[in-house]
């Protein structure tokens, strides 16, 4: 990137450098977002894990703790899902009313079966009327708050919906819009259409369009937003055991480059760990419960490094702060960067079905009621 792009507008909120960490389920909690943030010095926007508008609107237990920000967060945001209009904006005016966030972003890409079997997430904006009225709903009770979506290219490539979505965003309201380059199909299978980012931006100039899918280290960022002209873009998988990409993007787009980006050794990667565990176990109140819920970014930690199968193991059986520290000092920890330590990591596998509600596919302009149970679980996935 021969200059530094501009900074990106959320409302009355800048994010330079334009970057984004995707919400994630069960990963971008507080803790993580704080590991983020650090290595760029406070630059970027995290986005909560997302959280179910029906289980925020009832105060439910653990959707309360999952809104927890910590002070040095800012802007604070919110990502929700919900199918119904009424619910979203209840939630939406619930966020304003009570200075619980600085932004609320809404969650059209979902592909998982749990979601789209009841006509949420990635399912909903081939319902043309119940996108429109979910968005104007969020945005006509956000006092303000600017209100994103993050959506995919469609159900499959037979049912397309972005340029429609991203027509109706702009109607109501919307200030930015995130694609992810797959259609709900590929969940997260195959290879990000950066080509749809591309058209999605020349198909809604008003507003900034950010690209997701296949960020795997700063360049892949920096050429998205180069082939793609979009004005950010947003990190989902690629900084899964890796929160030091985020000082890597500043360093790409502040014109810093390459040697800016961070080789850490497995000794540096080791203190990170660390750091991530003890974190969660002061979010969760409980050393214990934090390593536990630890134990699923070993293998994104140590990708790539000469770790062994047995070592990995008893990393991932790992309950306490101690004997995590014990297994990882009998590592060689002075091994470097290795080459093989970039790429796809977390989920990969590719579906050829959605499951839909029954008849979901008939009409995209039929107005219908989500079902009772649509959001029946509670917040995080």
């Amino acid at each position: 990137m021969t200059q530094p792009p501009s900074p990106l507008q959320i409302g009355p909120h800048t994010v330079s450098p334009p970057v984004v960490l995707a919400p994630m389920a069960g990963i971008t909690n507080a803790p993580f977002r704080t590991l983020c943030r650090e290595f760029t010095g406070g630059a970027g926007l995290f986005v909560s894990e997302m959280i179910t508008t029906r289980a925020l609107v009832e105060r439910n237990d653990k959707t309360m703790r999952l809104i927890h920000f910590d002070a040095a967060e800012k802007p604070r945001s919110i990502q929700l899902y919900g199918v119904d209009p009424d619910t979203v904006g209840r939630a939406v005016r619930m966020i304003a009313d009570e200075d619980m966030a600085d932004h609320v972003d809404l969650n059209f890409g979902c592909p998982v079966p749990k979601v789209t079997r009841r006509g949420g997430g990635s399912a909903l904006p081939f319902k043309r009327p119940l996108l429109r009225a979910i968005l104007r709903a969020a945005v006509g009770n956000a006092g303000g708050l600017p209100v994103t979506m993050k959506m995919r290219k469609g159900i499959d490539d037979d049912h397309l919906t972005y340029l429609d979505a991203g027509r109706i965003a702009v109607e109501e309201g919307v200030t930015a819009i995130a694609l992810h380059g797959r259609t709900a199909a590929q969940h997260y299978g195959g290879q990000a259409d950066w080509s749809a980012i591309a058209r999605l931006r020349e198909h809604v100039p008003e507003i900034p369009v950010l690209g997701n899918g296949d960020i795997w280290s700063a360049g892949d960022a920096v050429r998205m937003m180069r082939e793609t002209g979009c004005d950010g873009v947003v990190v989902g998988r690629g900084c899964l055991g890796r929160p030091w990409l985020f000082g890597d993007l500043v360093a790409a787009f502040d014109g810093t480059g390459p040697e800016g980006y961070a080789r850490p050794s497995l000794r540096e990667v080791a203190a990170v760990m660390l750091r991530h565990a003890r974190l969660l176990g002061e979010w969760l109140g409980d050393e214990a419960r934090g390593v536990i819920d630890f134990r699923k970014h070993v293998a994104w930690y140590t990708k790539g490094f000469s770790v062994g199968s047995q070592a990995r193991q008893r990393l991932a059986v790992a309950t306490s702060l101690a004997e995590l520290e014990g297994l990882l000092a009998e590592l060689d920890l002075d091994q470097p960067w290795p080459a093989g330590a970039d790429g796809p990591r977390g989920r990969t596998s590719g579906k050829s079905r959605v499951v839909l509600p029954d008849g979901w596919l008939r009409d995209p302009y039929e107005d219908v009621t989500p079902p009772e149970e649509a959001e029946a679980d509670t917040s995080g996935g």
